[in-house]
């Protein structure tokens, strides 16, 4: 993995998941265009650092959050293991009205920013968006609560834009279950899909929506491996050989998406980095190259990516945001990376891995 080109070289990088859609609308922010267009520092996605760290688009995901929390995540997630509580079944009704939010707003920022931003809908129409300068945005649902189970709403999401969907969000909901966040210990958690989960996959491959198994258990993993057709996809999970968090991957499922042709995204959480599992933001890159290395190495050049997390997780503090991704293409080229790995992570592989996928429906 020779690299030859000049340092300073920007790579565009097109992102597996990041939960910027939920931080605009979750009041943390100022209005969402504003946020988004000027930067306000509250997040790790806005238009400046986009342009800075050579930010190309991704999948931006709707998150229906939980109705009421008690439990600090990110300060439960410091201790040697734990074992966080996981919220009820959301609502439908709640999770339509949070979907539909998110939506909007990803709606609104298109509007707003018609020169910066645009929702894509295939491959095709990122690599447009790419060219012409604009952040390709691919709609994605974090746990489908604000499906029914007559598929009625997919048909909606679907017509906005929505080309990618993962089954649950940890908590458990009419289609699957999740892995709790725990450590150390197994993604094999509980049960796998339910017959409505069962029917959400045939419903994504008849469309070409792509299913993603990040939070999903490893019984729910398997089922989905036996059932689609359409290449295994991970978003933003990690080696569960380096760490052992519920929400990595074991070598076998690992093998499992090779053999799919699919595709794993590095999540940028340094609770699924570290050796030791804690949510710490003095987290050396040097663990993600290691974790990257590992998934080459199983996965094949052609089957990692980039899932950051950003806006969702504590990321390390060496990258602080969407400005920060050149040092860590920065610390893979010192690593040895060549240019063409490096273009194929940071943003060929999803496309490629879109354009089979979308070829199924």
């Amino acid at each position: 993995m020779t690299s030859t080109a000049e340092p300073s070289a920007i790579v565009p990088v097109f992102d597996g998941h990041n939960d910027t859609l939920l931080h605009l609308a979750s009041g943390k922010a100022k209005q969402a265009e504003i946020a988004f267009g000027e930067g306000d520092g509250s997040g790790h996605i806005d238009l400046p650092r986009a342009r800075a760290g050579g930010f190309a688009g991704g999948f931006f995901a709707m998150f229906p959050p939980p109705q009421a929390s008690t439990t600090n995540m990110d300060e439960e997630m410091k201790g040697a293991s734990y074992d966080l509580p996981l919220p009820p079944l959301l609502p439908w009704e709640k999770a339509q009205a949070s979907t539909v939010g998110m939506l909007s707003i990803m709606l609104r920022l298109e509007r707003a920013f018609p020169d910066d931003v645009a929702i894509c809908r295939s491959a095709a129409e990122i690599r447009a968006a790419m060219a012409a300068g604009k952040i390709a945005a691919v709609l994605h649902i974090e746990g489908a609560e604000a499906i029914d189970a007559d598929f009625t709403s997919l048909d909606v999401l679907f017509a906005a834009g929505l080309r990618s969907i993962g089954p649950v969000w940890s908590r458990p909901n009419i289609f699957a279950h999740g892995v709790p966040f725990r450590f150390p210990a197994s993604p094999d958690t509980g049960p796998g899909l339910t017959e409505i989960g069962r029917e959400l996959v045939k419903q994504c491959n008849q469309r070409g929506i792509m299913i993603d198994l990040s939070h999903l258990n490893e019984k729910g993993f398997w089922d989905v491996a036996g059932l689609s057709t359409a290449p295994l996809v991970a978003t933003h999970s990690n080696v569960h050989a380096l760490c052992q968090s519920t929400r990595n991957l074991t070598d076998r499922q690992l093998d499992a998406i090779r053999e799919s042709s699919g595709v794993v995204g590095l999540n940028f959480a340094t609770c699924f980095l570290r050796p030791d599992g804690a949510m710490r933001a003095d987290t050396d890159l040097e663990i993600m190259v290691r974790h990257l290395d590992y998934l080459v190495e199983r996965l094949g050049e052609d089957g990692v990516a980039f899932g950051s997390d950003f806006d969702g997780a504590v990321i390390p503090a060496a990258i602080g945001s969407v400005a920060g991704l050149p040092r860590l293409i920065e610390k893979m080229r010192g690593a040895g990376y060549s240019e063409a790995l490096l273009h194929k992570i940071g943003h060929e592989n999803w496309l490629s891995l879109l354009e089979r996928t979308q070829g199924q429906g």
